[in-house]
């Protein structure tokens, strides 16, 4: 049912932001995920950033259509995250998180898709929470929808966006206003061809009246390898190359430079994914 529809909020523009944005890193992450006997997933994670090291283990065993996620990090934190698939009704999700020690991160949600709409609910499990509330309604092709938060302590909105989007089997084009109405995007993203893509996404700043413009394209080399590039109004220019030396086992090599200061901003990340 969701591919048939508009899908949720969150996954307007999505596709121009994956090529633009995912998978560009310029620190050094190494991810093992092994499978024990009971079918529960591990995943061992070591992130470096500057001088810091980040550490975390997650673990998710699924059973019917309930999958239970159980993350610790090297803060000292441990989220659990239960998710019921196809809650009472098809399409319907239902989603609860807690931390500990407890915060007021901990949420419920839930979350519907329906052939012409994608509606999501959470809210906060504390005394005061923040209630979020968004929604897309069209078909898969044309869709426009809106995204809020309240804040119920203080009785302020604390978001509110609004996008539209135009979805074919090779383009994809869509429209937000973000942060409260002071920033627009519009972003497109092509398929040239079986191999190749490209997109690009122009935002403008009503407070600071600052334009952003950013380009990029992806290409498999083969089935196994993809090089991607992008580069910004700013001179900030970032490539990366993709192999999977096995399946789901991926090596990610990427590099960032400051095209007006290469000798002083040149950076590079290392991404190394271990999957039995």
């Amino acid at each position: 049912m969701a591919a048939a529809g508009p899908g949720l909020y969150s996954e307007i523009g999505k596709k121009a932001r994956d090529l633009l944005y995912k998978d560009y890193h310029t620190d050094q992450k190494f991810t093992l995920t092994t499978y024990a006997a009971n079918g529960a997933a591990i995943t061992a994670a070591s992130t470096r950033k500057d001088e810091a090291i980040i550490n975390e283990i997650q673990s998710q065993l699924k059973h019917n259509n309930v999958t239970v996620d159980v993350k610790a990090t090297s803060e000292s934190n441990l989220i659990t995250t239960i998710t019921v698939h196809e809650l009472g009704t098809p399409g319907l999700k239902g989603i609860l998180c807690i931390p500990f020690p407890y915060q007021k991160s901990a949420k419920a949600e839930l979350q519907y898709l329906h052939h012409h709409a994608g509606v999501a609910a959470s809210v906060g499990l504390s005394a005061n929470p923040v209630v979020n509330l968004s929604g897309v309604f069209g078909t898969k092709t044309i869709a426009v929808g809106a995204d809020a938060s309240y804040d119920t302590s203080s009785g302020d909105l604390t978001k509110y966006n609004a996008g539209l989007s135009y979805t074919t089997s090779d383009f994809v084009a869509a429209a937000t206003l973000n942060q409260k109405g002071d920033n627009i995007a519009a972003s497109y993203y092509h398929l040239v061809s079986p191999t190749t893509a490209v997109g690009g996404e122009l935002s403008h700043s009503f407070s600071t009246n600052a334009n952003t413009i950013t380009f990029g394209t992806q290409h498999a080399l083969d089935p196994l390898t993809t090089v991607k590039a992008r580069f910004n109004n700013y001179g900030m220019a970032s490539g990366l190359i993709q192999h999977e030396w096995r399946p789901k086992s991926l090596v990610t090599l990427s590099a960032e430079v400051d095209t007006k200061a290469i000798e002083k901003s040149s950076k590079v990340g290392l991404s190394l994914v271990l999957k039995p």
